[in-house]
């Protein structure tokens, strides 16, 4: 299989049997309509904040979702183009596993994270970014932490940890992203990019696309993670073939007869001279723009994670995600791996139960803190 990147980077693997296959055209019968209605965030996480942070332009706002209020923090890293809501169900789940507190950050430039120079999205700005966060939350004697990232994001946690912005940083969780396969991968990223709808009629739209895409195959996950992806805008509706009315290799259920007439009818009584304005969504980051700092974030990232001086975790979607140098770190124990099948890139949103599990055992192993009362493992 060709390997692609999504900046969430590496590719989703093929839909179990029974999935949505994107070569077959399967139309939704009566019985089988599923809710994409979107979730809010306040299902998942206790709190929400906006955390200002001096520079030398002026503020930057990083918005922060936290849970729990004891124990070890767990700074959550998402992937290019995601936000801090992929990890929504992860945190409902790791919570109710081990003593801990939850902190996920919008990254710059993404989810609802305001900063004055949003371009700028080399490795280093963004670790000093993670660096200023924490210190602006705890100030100058912040509690243990263990910074947790999914693949860009994953990428981003190694360079904070190597540059030790994090004084108190007690572990590293990276989640599917490895050096070789990222690099391999950059290739086929713009091609991967140009393949995506730009826009969607609705962010229930976008959600159904994520799932029956196979780019997030949890549908609790994709319901309450969508939204961090993208934006709602102004556009024309005239001729506007770049919206996504139906999924790729799926053919939605016809629009009710009577409601295709009505619309008719109203479009006609639209002065020729006017636009009609709808709302509809699209993407909040634009990766393609991002290109020059892709080799960045990845190049040397396997020798960085391994010298990095913490007990660390590497969670893989397969085994065939391992480099050279990951594989002979990997024999030397220099780290703990775990490969977890049947997921795609997504793992944390695929399988947030199996990630918990792994995260809190490697924890609770270490004694960074305890199993909840009650938790049977």
């Amino acid at each position: 299989m060709e390997k692609q990147l999504h900046l969430n980077l590496l590719p989703s693997r093929p839909p179990m049997a029974g999935g949505f296959q994107s070569s077959s055209k399967m139309k939704m019968g009566p019985g089988r309509k599923r809710d994409f209605s979107p979730l809010s965030w306040s299902q998942y996480f206790e709190t929400m904040e906006d955390v200002e942070v001096e520079n030398e332009n002026g503020k930057d706002i990083f918005r922060v979702y936290c849970s729990g209020a004891h124990g070890p923090v767990l700074l959550l890293l998402h992937g290019g183009g995601h936000s801090a809501l992929s990890w929504a169900v992860f945190t409902a789940v790791i919570i109710s596993r081990i003593n801990c507190r939850v902190v996920a950050m919008d990254l710059r430039a993404h989810g609802d994270t305001k900063v004055k120079s949003p371009d700028n999205l080399s490795a280093d700005t963004m670790a000093k970014d993670i660096g200023k966060v924490v210190e602006v939350l705890y100030g100058e004697n912040p509690p243990p932490i263990m910074v947790i990232g999914h693949s860009m994001g994953g990428a981003i946690a190694v360079h904070t940890a190597a540059a030790n912005y994090i004084p108190s940083l007690l572990g590293l969780c990276v989640i599917d992203v490895v050096e070789g396969t990222a690099m391999d991968a950059l290739n086929s990223m713009q091609n991967f990019l140009r393949s995506r709808p730009k826009t969607f009629k609705s962010l229930e739209n976008a959600i159904e696309w994520s799932v029956k895409s196979g780019q997030i195959r949890n549908m609790e996950s994709a319901r309450v993670s969508m939204g961090g992806q993208v934006k709602k805008c102004e556009e024309s509706t005239v001729h506007s073939p770049a919206v996504s009315n139906s999924i790729d290799g799926i053919i939605e259920e016809e629009e009710d007869e009577e409601v295709v007439e009505e619309s008719n009818k109203k479009r006609m009584k639209e002065d020729d001279q006017e636009v009609k304005k709808e709302s509809i969504f699209t993407w909040r980051v634009e990766l393609s723009k991002t290109e020059k700092y892709w080799e960045g974030w990845f190049r040397g990232l396997s020798a960085l994670f391994l010298t990095c001086p913490v007990p660390k975790l590497l969670l893989l979607a397969g085994v065939d995600r391992l480099d050279k140098d990951l594989t002979i770190g990997q024999m030397q124990g220099k780290f703990q791996m775990q490969v977890l099948p049947q997921c795609g890139h997504a793992v944390h949103e695929d399988a947030p139960e199996k990630v918990a599990d792994a995260l809190a055992t490697f924890m609770v192993r270490h004694k960074f803190t305890d199993f909840k009362e009650g938790y049977l493992c």
